[in-house]
């Protein structure tokens, strides 16, 4: 029986003659003692030898005969250069030709092809791998790959990881082929699935090279390639990850088995079995779950990222619905399919308790592509925040002064958070649209009540309110005085922005995006016994800009336009003995090629008071923009952020103002106007009040008579539909919020303290039980609504004034470490600050801003700590023994942070 003969491609005899020929001059045969890959026929192609250009032809011949004519009929050819060679292979054994033809061969016998000598010389090596000797499949689809430039020199022993690595970067695109290394992970060989040609080029591989290359990657990448690679090979590529996105689903799903059967179909012979399916699907899901933490990164790449994840998993939710799989797969924490049954159970349980609405919010967050989902997430935890304020006890209104700053402190933020809800729901599911709807229906008729009782006070106190008896309330025209004035002490220069129709909601939106680490919030000291707060003030009758932003900038009541504002904002800082400056609309915008107006800036570099009115928010009322969108930012106004940053460059305290709020319009479209007598203006008239409107009388409403009828309900206006009104009597239009801000803690007026961000939103928007007091007028949340907030937020600041004088701060300061190392800190805060400060961060799970920790040790001793910042380094200096962190300042200087464990350990040892 003839023995089997090896089978050379072209590229054997290339590197076969290139070695030959130049040291056999003359000859034109060259015998192989090999079959050729093309049985049986004849090729022809030129190659360069040693610098000359050489015609080949393959000749495939299985008898003597045919080797003869062949060599005959060559040497019969016209060949004037003498560069053809012949190259003879085939099936004849060596001893069945004859010296006549021998003679003329390279040699004088048939050359034997070695594939591993071939790719030595390739390589450039003098050794190869012994494990590569017997993998034909290896060698050939090294010598059939190699590319245009030649494989890269590897130097003295070719390694067979190292000539694999090669072939995957030639073969499929996997790498360069140049490089030292290959890294190859799942990442990368799932984002290969998804090139254009990358699983092709896999699929048109001979099949021992496919499977050669599926051992090599599952012993290298992981058990996932072989699936993988068998998903490529059978055409289905592009749909690898999200496959094992849906086994994962499927394995974790409460009907795994009827499951993992409808995913069988799915995969098809590519799943040899089923033990296979888990390891494919945990490489994908961390694949997916590394993606997903990119796409919520802030690198340049996240959209990119973000549109790749998300293409990836719908393309999973349209396989599993083509399989008819979606139904057993449930509230899957990967799939979009399972964020939208998590977010539509959250939204059947916002009619009901607030605990499983907050346990349905913790399961949505919990899903992988919440943060993704990040606005569509965020308004579902809004909602749960309604739920919240829903079922808490609503506080009596008891003041107009106490009105105004509850509403401030609370009841804006819910009105804040309707803003939200009305804007709708991005997936347009029906049944979440429909959930939210009737919450803020809800919402609003809770906030009815809240306005009706409002008014009732309002009317009560406005017969007799002035700027010598305001009743405990901050009027309008004592904002100057009150809000202004104290940061215009010793030298200092107020920027003062007042933005026209800016109400609670909108201001606690504003202030929450100013950068802290740039502004610092600033309030009067509050009485003893009560809590820091922000300032609201009251604003004329009826609240409309013609009357409440001249009483504002005049500094007492009066009525006008720009010149008389002007007048007025003079007067009153001349008898302060400073100048002042009042910019209105087209005043202070800067021509081309300025941000803001020269003269602008000449004033503010300068030592006089500047005001700036800004008309965004009121005008957008008319043209409809808050129809749209309800949640308003900084750059939504114009040129405020150019304001501030000035403010900041020039060393300028800033006081956030407005002169009235306004409200929304939320009718139905095509509702009609009811019929009134005396209008005068969309939400004020004269005559005799009705249903859901309150008559008002004195020396605060400005109008000919001193009289007018101010609806309270927010659903009622006497003229043409806008996106929003305001001259009524009701809190969001009444209400003046007052945000004072100072560039540095350092700045600090006498008879101020700092506002700790804690402080800032009530209890009940948080969920912190435990804070409902922190903020002042909010209301205590119900103890059916105690169940943490699935994810950190900033606790109210009740937990960081309040310490526990026999807990651990207080053992910690009483220690031996801790008074041996106070001997070495200069001006250490005394110890009853510090015993506060860790009582606070303890109680607050160990994290709290730098002003709340400034303010626990504030209302422990009655000394202010004007510089948070450098407060909490001494602090550092005075807790961190031996440069162990027990305290530290992390997030960029935002938040001061406590190590208990360490704590106890420094300070404590085994007494605790």
């Amino acid at each position: 029986m003839t023995p089997s003969r090896p089978v050379v491609g072209r590229r054997a005899i290339e590197v076969l003659l290139q070695a030959e020929l130049p040291k056999a001059e003359g000859q034109r045969l060259v015998l192989v003692d090999a079959a050729y890959e093309g049985r049986g026929q004849e090729a022809e192609f030129s190659l360069r030898v040693d610098g000359r250009t050489r015609r080949v032809r393959i000749s495939d011949q299985d008898s003597v005969l045919g080797i003869v004519d062949a060599w005959r009929r060559h040497r019969a050819e016209a060949d004037p250069d003498g560069t053809g060679v012949l190259v003879v292979t085939g099936h004849v054994p060596a001893d069945q030709l004859g010296w006549d033809l021998r003679a003329h061969a390279v040699r004088r016998h048939p050359l034997a092809v070695d594939r591993a000598d071939i790719v030595k010389q390739l390589f450039g090596a003098t050794d190869l791998d012994s494990r590569m000797a017997g993998e034909r499949w290896l060698l050939d689809a090294l010598l059939e790959a190699e590319p245009v430039d030649g494989w890269p020199r590897a130097g003295t022993v070719l390694t067979r990881d190292r000539a694999v690595r090669a072939l995957i970067a030639a073969r499929l695109g996997l790498g360069d082929t140049t490089a030292d290394t290959l890294d190859l992970d799942p990442d990368t060989l799932f984002t290969w699935t998804r090139t254009p040609a990358g699983p092709e080029r896999f699929a048109a591989l001979p099949l021992a090279e496919r499977e050669g290359i599926g051992e090599w990657l599952a012993q290298t990448v992981g058990f996932a390639a072989p699936t993988l690679l068998a998903l490529a090979a059978d055409g289905r590529g592009t749909d690898a990850l999200p496959l094992g996105a849906l086994a994962s689903a499927a394995l974790s799903s409460s009907s795994a088995e009827a499951a993992g059967f409808a995913l069988g179909s799915l995969f098809g012979s590519a799943l040899p079995s089923f033990d296979a399916l888990r390891p494919f699907a945990n490489a994908a899901t961390g694949v997916l779950s590394r993606w997903i933490a990119q796409a919520e990164g802030s690198g340049t790449q996240r959209t990119e990222a973000r549109d790749r994840v998300l293409d990836v998993l719908h393309r999973a939710d349209r396989l599993a619905a083509e399989a008819r799989l979606s139904p057993l797969l449930g509230a899957d924490r990967l799939l979009p399919s399972g964020y939208q049954a998590r977010l539509r159970r959250l939204a059947g349980l916002l009619d009901g308790p607030a605990a499983p609405a907050e346990a349905a919010l913790h399961d949505l967050t919990e899903h992988h592509l919440s943060g993704l989902y990040a606005e569509r997430t965020e308004t579902a935890r809004t909602a749960v925040r309604l739920v919240r304020w829903t079922q808490s006890p609503l506080p009596p209104v008891e003041s107009v002064a106490q009105g105004v700053r509850s509403h401030l402190a609370s009841s804006g933020w819910a009105d804040l958070a309707v803003g939200v809800l009305a804007e709708g729901e991005t997936s347009r599911d029906p049944a979440v649209a429909d959930a939210y709807q009737r919450l803020i229906e809800a919402v609003r008729t809770r906030r009815a009540r809240l306005d009706e009782a409002f008014a009732r006070r309002l009317a009560l106190w406005t017969e007799t309110a002035s700027q010598q008896a305001p009743g405990g309330a901050l009027l309008i025209e004592d904002v100057l005085a009150e809000a202004a004035a104290p940061l215009a002490r010793d030298g200092g220069r107020p920027l003062i922005l007042v933005l026209d129709g800016m109400s609670a909601d909108v201001a606690v939106q504003l202030a929450g995006e100013l950068d802290r680490r740039v502004w610092t919030e600033v309030v009067p000291k509050p009485r003893p016994g009560t809590e820091a707060a922000r300032q609201a003030a009251v604003s004329m009758l009826p609240s409309v800009t013609r009357t409440s932003r001249v009483s504002l900038l005049c500094g007492q009541p009066a009525d006008g336009g720009q010149d008389k504002e002007r007048a007025g904002f003079t007067t009153f800082w001349k008898k302060r003995h400073r100048g002042a400056h009042l910019f209105h609309k087209g005043g202070y915008e800067g021509p081309p090629g300025h941000r803001l107006a020269p003269e602008l800036l000449q004033v503010l570099a300068g030592e006089d008071i500047v005001a700036v009115v800004l008309n965004t928010i009121d005008d957008a009322l008319a043209d409809g923009r808050e129809g749209a969108r309800g949640r308003w930012s900084l750059g939504d106004i114009a040129k405020l952020p150019d304001l501030l940053n000035a403010a900041r460059d020039y060393g300028r305290p800033v006081v956030l103002v407005s002169d009235h709020g306004h409200v929304l319009d939320r009718t139905p479209r095509g509702q009609q106007t009811p019929a009134a007598d005396g209008v005068q203006g969309a939400r004020w008239r004269t005559g005799t009040p009705g249903d859901g409107e309150i008559a008002v009388a004195g020396p605060r409403v400005r109008t000919d008579g001193g009289r007018a009828v101010l609806p309270w309900r927010e659903d009622l206006r006497y003229t043409a539909r806008q996106a929003g009104y305001h001259g009524g009597a009701s809190l969001a239009e009444v209400t003046v919020p007052v945000i004072t801000l100072v560039p540095s803690a350092d700045r600090i007026p006498a008879g101020w303290t700092l506002l700790p961000t804690e402080r800032i939103a009530p209890s009940w928007w948080h969920g912190d039980d435990e804070g409902a007091s922190a903020v002042s007028g909010s209301e205590a949340a119900p103890a059916a609504d105690r169940t943490p907030r699935p994810l950190p937020e900033p606790r109210t600041a009740d937990r960081a004034t309040v310490p526990d004088r026999a807990g651990l701060g207080e053992r910690t300061v009483q220690s031996a470490p801790y008074k041996a190392q106070r001997e070495f800190v200069r001006l250490a805060p005394a110890d009853k600050a510090v015993a506060a400060v860790l009582d606070a961060l303890l109680a607050a799970g160990g994290k709290l801003s730098p002003g709340a920790v400034a303010a626990a040790a504030q209302t422990a001793t009655g000394k202010s700590q004007r510089n948070p910042e450098r407060f909490a380094t001494v602090l550092e200096r005075l807790l961190n023994i031996d440069g162990y962190p027990v305290l530290q300042l992390v997030e960029s200087g935002r938040t001061v942070q406590l190590d208990k464990a360490l704590l106890i350990q420094q300070f404590l040892g085994d007494t605790a």
